[in-house]
């Protein structure tokens, strides 16, 4: 028995041709698509001199574009886990008329071209817009301004948010809070004690893909936030910038910094986030 069990699971792994193959095959494929582009960025980035690169990656425009960029994406990736969440809840918990065409919404960001949702956005937000008309008089600049970035990177990364969370809840065992408030627990030490616990990590994990997908953002912001340098010129306009200049060193030396801040703020989400799993496996 224990033989036919053991001959079953090898043969199960093996569906896939052997794993000196299959491993000689991923590793190909991401050296093509991944490794060889990154290290060409950092190859080009090593002909400059280290008070070229300096000067070039620590520029007060240069600052100012990273203030812009990752403070935004920072802010909209925030703002996503919060009411992403949220959406999700609602989606899953309750059953309400229109409810399959809110959850078919929630995938515009992925499915509309970054182009068109920055027209759009920007068309929404001046001050002539459906909505900017409404805001201007209460003083609340969107279009072309810091907060119109922000509006942007929150409407593409409110997906991964919702579809990272959706399923975990999905899953999860509802008889867990009903025992809980059987038990005496309040919704709101039902929601802290034993829901987030549950969705936690999700959170992180919907958190950290919208963050990334935010920090490399171009076609969506450009239309929607004027790109006025020191104010709203974001990274990946100013490296575009740069490219048109000829300068091609100086666009992947500002892209080999962009990438190593991507890379610390990715890896500190998630180391959080084993932590955070490890917390509920001990619970």
């Amino acid at each position: 028995m224990a033989a036919s069990i053991s001959s079953a699971r090898s043969s199960a792994q093996r569906v896939i041709p052997g794993f000196r193959l299959s491993l000689g095959f991923t590793l190909f494929y991401l050296g093509l698509i991944v490794l060889i582009p990154l290290s060409a960025v950092f190859l080009k980035t090593f002909t400059m001199t280290w008070e070229a690169f300096w000067n070039t990656v620590t520029s007060d425009r240069v600052l100012a574009s990273y203030r812009l960029t990752f403070g935004a994406s920072l802010i909209g990736a925030l703002l996503n886990t919060v009411f992403g969440g949220i959406v999700a809840w609602i989606l899953v918990r309750y059953k309400f008329p229109g409810k399959k065409l809110v959850d078919a919404m929630v995938d515009l960001p992925f499915a509309l071209p970054t182009a068109v949702a920055g027209i759009t956005l920007a068309t929404l937000y001046s001050p002539n817009g459906w909505i900017g008309r409404f805001l201007e008089p209460l003083g609340l600049k969107v279009a072309f301004t810091p907060l119109g970035v922000v509006v942007a990177l929150t409407f593409i990364g409110l997906p991964f948010v919702v579809r990272t969370v959706q399923p975990v809840l999905e899953e999860a065992e509802k008889e867990l809070e009903e025992a809980a408030i059987s038990l005496g627990a309040s919704h709101w030490q039902t929601f802290t004690r034993v829901i987030l616990p549950t969705i936690l990590p999700a959170l992180m994990t919907g958190f950290a893909l919208a963050f990334a997908r935010a920090t490399g953002e171009y076609g969506s912001v450009i239309f929607i936030a004027g790109n006025m340098p020191m104010v709203s010129e974001i990274t990946p306009l100013f490296m575009i910038t740069k490219l048109e200049q000829y300068d091609y060193a100086g666009a992947t030396a500002i892209a080999v910094v962009m990438l190593l801040l991507s890379f610390t703020l990715l890896l500190t989400i998630n180391a959080l986030q084993a932590w955070s799993r490890r917390n509920n496996e001990k619970r």
